[in-house]
C-alpha cells in the first residue's frame, strides 16, 4: 500500500463528504487505488490547534496541504473554501489542482512481484 491521504473535517462543515468523494474519484483517475485514505473528525479547538486544521475539509497528503491556505489562515472549527481555476470560491478543492497536488506528492506506485 502507498502511504495515506488523510481527510480532516469538522462534522458542522457539510461539504466534506464530497471533498471524500472527489479526492477517490481522483485518486482512481489517476490509477492510484492503492493509497489509502482516512478521514479524521476534528473536535475541538485545541485538536484545531495542535494540526494546524483551517477549515473543513483539510486535506494532507504526507502531512502536507496539497491546496495551502493563505499565509495567517488562523486554525479552527470553521468550514473552509477553496479558490477555484476560473476564480470562483468553492466548498471543496479545485479537481484539477488536487490532482497536480497528488501527482506531485505521492510517491510513484510500487510494483508488486
Amino acid at each position: 500500500m502507498a502511504p495515506g491521504v488523510e481527510l480532516l473535517y469538522w462534522d458542522g462543515c457539510p461539504s466534506h463528504p464530497a471533498a471524500l468523494a472527489e479526492l477517490r474519484a481522483a485518486l482512481a483517475e489517476l490509477g492510484r487505488r492503492d493509497v489509502e485514505v482516512a478521514a479524521t473528525e476534528i473536535t475541538s479547538q485545541a485538536q484545531a490547534a495542535r494540526r494546524a486544521f483551517v477549515g473543513s475539509p483539510t486535506l494532507r497528503v504526507g502531512g502536507v496541504d496539497p491546496v495551502p491556505p493563505p499565509p495567517g489562515e488562523p486554525a479552527g472549527l470553521t468550514c473552509r473554501l477553496y479558490r477555484l481555476r476560473d476564480g470562483r470560491h468553492s466548498p471543496t478543492p479545485d479537481p484539477a489542482d488536487l490532482r497536480d497536488a497528488l501527482r506531485r506528492l505521492l510517491p510513484p506506485p510500487t510494483q508488486e512481484s
